[in-house]
């Protein structure tokens, strides 16, 4: 296992949703496999609906900040959140990103239209060289718990060869990292983005 790989990382969702939790988690993944990694939080903790917005940049940078066009993977835990933060991905970057619509505080509040997730495929083509799109929020309600889909994404991102460290790793994490009652759920929200990552929609 390579630790040199240096990797910048921009996740994006809403508040309560669990990105930062699923940034933590992440993080600390890294760290446990022995991978230099800062982490930061470009807006604090949002309110429920707000957007929430943070970064991990793994084998050693020195700073959490992240400018437009320097990311490497953007991983979206919301369609149009997904949409907004496509400012930050590198051209021919790649794109981990929920299809499921949980309308941002601006949407609820009818100061703007989401533009649908045809709209948001299509500015990800425009830009990613690589992209996948999971039902996360349907994928854990089915398992469960509608929090654990974000592992989907984790899972998909960790089996994807992208990371200096693996699937495997996160499934360690997952156990140590997270609560006893939540373990199971997440394990198999993993699994499932690691299962269906090669039949997901990539171009």
């Amino acid at each position: 296992m390579s630790t040199t790989k240096r990797i910048r990382i921009y996740m994006t969702g809403v508040g309560g949703q669990g990105t930062l939790t699923a940034t933590t988690l992440l993080a600390r993944v890294a760290v446990a496999q022995g991978v230099d990694v800062v982490a930061g939080e470009i807006h604090g903790m949002a309110q429920r609906g707000g957007v929430v917005e943070s970064t991990i940049l793994l084998g050693g940078w020195k700073s959490p900040k992240l400018g437009f066009g320097e990311a490497d993977i953007v991983l979206g835990f919301e369609p149009l959140e997904t949409l907004r933060g496509l400012r930050y991905l590198k051209q021919g970057g790649v794109v981990f990103a929920s299809t499921d619509d949980i309308p941002p505080l601006a949407v609820s509040a009818g100061q703007t239209v989401s533009p649908g997730l045809d709209a948001v495929e299509e500015a990800v083509r425009e830009r990613a060289s690589a992209a996948w799109f999971f039902p996360c929020r349907s994928m854990g309600i089915e398992l469960g718990s509608a929090p654990s889909g974000n592992n989907v994404l984790l899972g998909a991102l960790c089996a994807s060869g992208l990371l200096p460290f693996g699937f495997e790793a996160l499934e360690a994490g997952i156990r140590a990292f997270l609560p006893p009652k939540v373990v199971d759920v997440n394990l198999k929200a993993a699994a499932r983005g690691r299962e269906i990552l090669a039949a997901s929609r990539l171009f």
